[in-house]
């Protein structure tokens, strides 16, 4: 298992639900074609579960 997790926003947030807007601040997503390096966690994992048509998720192996 990779130690970081790279997250990018791939679809806007119009239309969605205000719990599905609430999970993707939650990860520190604030606008689209925008990356987070996020620790590979059980809670960012269920995080990123939730929301998973709206986002592009890469592991990576250290943070940059």
């Amino acid at each position: 298992m990779s130690a970081f997790l790279k997250i990018t926003l791939v679809r806007g947030l119009s239309g969605r639900t205000d719990h599905q807007r609430k999970v993707v601040k939650g990860l520190g997503l604030t606008k689209m074609h925008r990356a987070v390096l996020r620790k590979n966690t059980p809670e960012i994992r269920g995080m990123v579960e939730k929301v998973k048509f709206l986002l592009q998720v890469e592991e990576t192996g250290e943070a940059k």
